[in-house]
């Protein structure tokens, strides 16, 4: 997925709302070039999916995100009671994940709540850490010389009487 420019009148909040659509849009795509993009690429991002242990390190996130998409033929993914905070380079999203999963052996439905962070990094830190390497160095651009992205992902499932509806 290629950096967007954010317009110079988008918020930070605005940015990071974006960016967090971004990263659903990946995994419903189940596209990893996509995901490739929306992540920082450094040893010390973090991920934990419902029943996984915690994945340090962006080859172990990106390896997950492989075997996740590689396993599952189609998802859809809506989130809701989306919450978002903002304190300088560091952004938090709290939502919650409504995922059907379609494999080989049937569908699965979960109710997942999630938290996302992200940092602010200029584009020019992000371009020597991503591109250099040959992976994207996307993300979503506010004020087209800063981006967002993921620096960690975890996801809990929520027992089904606790989960909210789609909003």
């Amino acid at each position: 997925m290629p950096t967007r420019a954010v317009a110079p009148t988008e918020s930070p909040e605005q940015a990071v709302r974006e960016a967090n659509r971004h990263f659903y849009q990946a995994f419903a795509a189940l596209d990893l070039e996509r995901m490739d993009a929306v992540w920082l690429h450094e040893d010390w991002v973090e991920c934990v999916h419902p029943g996984w242990d915690l994945l340090l390190g962006w080859e172990e996130v990106r390896e997950s995100w492989a075997r996740i998409f590689s396993s599952t033929q189609r998802m859809k993914v809506e989130i809701s009671s989306v919450w978002v905070r903002v304190e300088g380079d560091v952004a938090w999203v709290a939502c919650t994940e409504h995922v059907t999963s379609t494999f080989e052996r049937g569908f699965d439905q979960a109710l997942v709540q999630a938290t996302n962070i992200f940092v602010r990094r200029p584009v020019a830190e992000n371009v020597s850490s991503g591109a250099e390497k040959g992976r994207p160095s996307a993300g979503v651009r506010q004020a087209a010389s800063h981006c967002w992205h993921m620096v960690a992902h975890h996801a809990s499932p929520l027992p089904a009487a606790q989960a909210p509806t789609l909003q």
